[in-house]
């Protein structure tokens, strides 16, 4: 603790020698726990160099209110989680390609709702309680069984089976007025 205080403090102040120990301390750790939630080292990797590239850029307004250790694998959390919604965008426009084909002049109401659909989705997900969340985005967005989640999330599959049905029900109730084609997306 006493050793992080003196990196942040270090920190603060540019010393990059300072930065070069944290990564140095930090790094493998941030990649491997990034691993929990993207089966990809490099986008991990990217993801755990943009969560330090930002520590460094803006550690003159630096406040951390746990441990160092704590606020960079919760970094890494939210940038794997950033990038598992960013993935699914992806999916969902290339789902949404093959059922209404490519996007011309004649379909631009389509893709109105297609843009409006995915807005309400994230907010909607963002509204979840976390493990409900996390649970759903594992097996709706990564693709994950039921056990694997409960493996990685250390956790029993019936408590994973329950975290998703309450993230759906929820779901349903914030988009009552897209959940048709929200469900035909997510391939339920």
């Amino acid at each position: 603790m006493i050793e992080e205080q003196y990196l942040l403090r270090e920190l603060k102040q540019g010393n990059k020698e300072a930065f070069s120990m944290l990564f140095r301390k930090y790094y493998l750790d941030m990649v491997l726990f990034g691993g929990n939630y993207l089966r990809d080292k490099d986008r991990c990797e990217d993801i755990v160099q943009n969560v330090l590239f930002k520590l460094w850029s803006e550690r003159e307004e630096l406040e951390i209110n746990t441990s160092l250790k704590s606020f960079l694998l919760k970094s890494v959390k939210n940038g794997c989680l950033d990038e598992l919604r960013h993935q699914q965008v992806i999916r969902i426009h290339e789902s949404y390609s093959g059922v209404f084909g490519d996007i011309d002049d004649s379909q631009t109401e389509n893709y109105i709702l297609y843009t409006d659909l995915h807005d309400h989705l994230d907010i909607a997900l963002k509204k979840l309680p976390e493990v409900c969340r996390v649970a759903f985005e594992l097996n709706r967005f990564e693709g994950l069984k039921y056990k694997e989640i409960a493996q990685q999330l250390e956790v029993s599959e019936r408590t994973v089976e329950v975290r998703i049905g309450k993230a759906i029900g929820l779901l349903r109730k914030y988009l009552k007025d897209f959940f048709i084609l929200v469900f035909i997306l997510l391939k339920c």
